[in-house]
């Protein structure tokens, strides 16, 4: 337990969720999204996704975390659910907001959100990529890049949504050391989201390394992981599918936690979970419905790295 309790700029205390009112499978991001259902798009998930988002804000605030939980009744944006993707926010009072690749998902952004950060958090500056959206260059997010917080590597799988001449600006106005490699699945697919492929803790990493393509690079990963003193725990390509790569580690009541969806919970084996449990307490989320969208429970959160006010 005692490693559990300690803090860590890793693991924000505080997130943003939102809760989907017209949810559906999004038809736009279809094409490169190989995890993303083949349903139809006009089916009506609308309840079921409703609930899971509530009931899953209500878990993680049991367990000690801040929820800022809003609300989207629109229509128009059937990927809402994910705010990861088109903002993040940096230790120091600086928030990024980026290009998205589907057009509807450009709709997601909001006002009232970054005015709540500005409110309620020290915020500095922030840096708006979203207008290179018009040069066809994108960089989703924090499921374009996982981040190391403590040793400042963003770690990019290289696809459509994570254009690497964003990812080197970003780079250098937020200070991160990029480390962008190419990732695809069994069938030559190229992994559309680094973060359903890796998530990193303070004191461990979940990657799935055989999608790593270059030996080199995979590597490499691996050593840079190892030096900042984590351990490297293995996911089968298997186990990607089930998103049990797509989690976050939170801070909640001195404790650290591990969210990740229950499909992803009945994924991994007893000795990934004994040895994750060693410092993260693992709180698995259901969230079925949400996950035929493409994304699991690391996409629906947006950790906040910034200061409260006083």
């Amino acid at each position: 337990m005692k490693r559990l309790q300690k803090n860590s700029v890793q693991a924000p205390s505080s997130i943003i969720m939102i809760r989907p009112h017209k949810f559906k499978v999004n038809p736009e991001t279809s094409v490169d999204n190989a995890f993303q259902a083949k349903v139809l798009p006009d089916a009506d998930y609308s309840k079921q996704a409703f609930d899971e988002i509530s009931m899953a804000a209500v878990k993680l605030e049991d367990h000690g975390v801040t929820v800022h939980l809003f609300d989207d009744p629109l229509e128009l944006t059937p990927d809402s659910v994910f705010p990861n993707n088109w903002f993040s926010t940096h230790k120091g009072g600086h928030v990024a907001i980026y290009p998205m690749k589907a057009e509807n998902r450009r709709l997601e952004r909001r006002q009232d959100i970054l005015e709540m950060l500005k409110k309620e958090y020290r915020v500095q500056d922030m840096i708006d990529y979203s207008g290179l959206e018009q040069d066809k260059l994108f960089l989703e997010g924090t499921g374009a890049m996982v981040f190391d917080h403590i040793d400042r590597v963003a770690y990019a799988a290289q696809s459509d949504r994570t254009n690497p001449i964003i990812l080197e600006r970003f780079c250098t106005h937020f200070n991160y050391e990029p480390m962008a490699f190419s990732a695809k699945d069994s069938n030559g697919v190229a992994i559309y989201h680094t973060n359903v492929l890796m998530c990193i803790a303070t004191d461990y990493a979940l990657v799935g390394l055989s999608m790593i393509e270059d030996d080199a690079r995979r590597a490499e990963v691996v050593e840079r992981l190892e030096e900042s003193g984590r351990t490297v725990i293995e996911l089968s390509e298997e186990q990607i599918t089930k998103y049990a790569g797509n989690a976050i580690e939170l801070y909640g009541s001195n404790y650290r936690i591990l969210a990740l969806s229950q499909t992803a919970f009945d994924a991994l084996t007893d000795a990934q979970k004994s040895l994750m449990s060693e410092s993260t307490k693992l709180v698995p989320l259901n969230i079925p419905t949400i996950e035929m969208a493409g994304g699991s429970v690391r996409c629906t959160i947006a950790g906040i790295h910034l200061s409260k006010r006083g």
